[in-house]
């Protein structure tokens, strides 16, 4: 029988030097204390966490197998940047290279960890965010920014991320407030190149203070990409998908520990089996869902 609780270790801080950025890049990586070739996950905090943050999903799929790399932007409030700074502007761009960091220096983090040394597989990688962190996460899976012009900017996509959980994942710019279309100009995507296959989880209760639509402005990212992708659409929830960000936490609007559960093992079943094509786990938990007479969520596929 199967440990119900097992084990993990978790390190932080592990700076990795980051010329030009102003501040090194602090990360945590979480790892269960067993196993060998285990896949990755690195996840991109949304506007003001850290690495701290998320522990509901981070603890989770550490001890499901994974080990997980939460790296800590610089919008995070523990680095306290004003808006002021000359970075700021960029900061979205910056995020995008954390990531990008992070599995250049997988080596050096998986030397950080005790125990953790050659028991990670750098073929099974995946990257996951909520919020500001899901958009970070969708460049390197293909999605893309597009200029004032719109047209397609920069292909920012990384090879080696196979799959992608994007959670709370915001839309397309078509439908921003006047403040979102002014002070955050790289929230117009493109989804047409956001090839990469990816579970998208959307509240259906989600209501943006920076988009003039309702709740379905976050299903943009399924619609509106190619195919591989799933949607999640979980019922009631609004933007912390019923406690995500932490145990707790004061932004949680919409409380739900029976919400988190199903996110721990939705998303835990989907990377295993989009990183391990062989492994089931996903169509069983797919299926489980389909026919719960009382489903706090649905799923479309395409």
């Amino acid at each position: 029988m199967s440990d119900p609780n097992p084990a993990i270790v978790s390190v932080k801080p592990v700076v990795l030097p980051a010329p030009g950025r102003g501040e090194d890049l602090q990360v945590r990586v979480s790892a269960p204390v067993t196993g060998d070739g285990l896949p990755v996950v690195v996840f991109s905090h949304g506007f003001g966490w850290s690495m701290d943050g998320y522990a509901p999903l981070a603890d989770h799929w550490a001890a499901h197998g994974f080990v997980v790399v939460q790296p800590t932007h610089l919008d995070s409030r523990t680095l306290g940047i004003p808006h002021e700074d000359p970075r700021f502007p960029e900061i979205w761009r910056i995020r995008i290279e954390d990531l990008k960091r992070v599995l250049d220096e997988l080596d050096v983090l998986e030397a950080s960890v005790p125990g953790l040394a050659g028991r990670l597989d750098h073929d099974r990688i995946a990257v996951a965010g909520h919020s500001w962190g899901a958009q970070t996460a969708s460049t390197l899976l293909g999605a893309r920014v597009l200029d004032p012009d719109g047209a397609p900017g920069e292909d920012l996509s990384d090879p080696r991320v196979k799959a992608g959980v994007l959670l709370a994942l915001t839309g397309l710019g078509d439908d921003l407030t006047p403040f979102a279309a002014e002070q955050l100009p790289f929230m117009r995507p493109s989804f047409t190149t956001m090839t990469a296959p990816a579970l998208i989880v959307a509240g259906d209760h989600d209501q943006s203070q920076l988009s003039t639509r309702g709740p379905d402005w976050f299903t943009d990212p399924y619609t509106c990409s190619p195919g591989d992708k799933t949607l999640l659409t979980l019922f009631g929830a609004e933007h912390s998908l019923g406690g995500i960000p932490g145990y707790e936490a004061a932004e949680t609007t919409d409380e739900s520990p029976a919400r988190v559960a199903l996110l721990q093992h939705l998303t835990t079943a989907f990377l295993h089996s989009a990183l391990r094509p062989e492994d089931t786990g996903w169509k069983a938990a797919a299926a489980a869902l389909d026919q719960d007479p009382a489903p706090l969520g649905k799923l479309r596929s395409k």
